[in-house]
């Protein structure tokens, strides 16, 4: 229950317009349009490979790192950029040595100006420019143990 609480917290982190009765009702997961499909992702030293990602616009796939067993929005540890549609084995560095079983949450950002440059500046509290992508109330992303 407690890393199900440090989500929902990584959750309202990252949504400064989300009122507390709003955040109840988001979650994370895969939508429609946008997935993250991570049975069969493997690791090669700091190298994490997902099977399928889609994304619908051009966006970025991004890892936040787990500390002190809670998800930080605040930082990222790796991204990879991502052309609109399906990705297959998409390959994730992460900027720190990886040990199996380390946590991250593996989401989607979109490139909300189309500069091919990962802007994880925030310009509110909460929010940064390549923002987090959302299908309704479902952020597209999971908690992700390193293989």
């Amino acid at each position: 229950m407690p890393e199900f609480r440090s989500v929902i917290a990584f959750l309202v982190g990252l949504s400064a317009m989300a009122t507390l009765s709003v955040t109840a009702q988001i979650s994370m997961g895969n939508g429609r349009d946008n997935w993250i499909m991570l049975d069969g992702a493997s690791r090669e030293g700091e190298t994490l490979t997902i099977p399928e990602v889609k994304i619908d616009g051009n966006g970025w796939l991004v890892l936040h790192p787990f500390e002190d067993g809670k998800p930080n929005g605040k930082i990222t540890v790796g991204h990879t950029y991502l052309s609109s549609g399906i990705s297959r084995d998409v390959a994730i560095t992460v900027e720190r040595p990886v040990n199996t079983g380390d946590m991250f949450i593996v989401m989607l950002h979109r490139d909300v100006n189309e500069n091919q440059d990962f802007d994880f500046v925030f310009i509110e509290e909460n929010k940064v420019i390549d923002e987090a992508v959302f299908e309704g109330n479902v952020m597209i992303g999971h908690a992700y143990p390193a293989p």
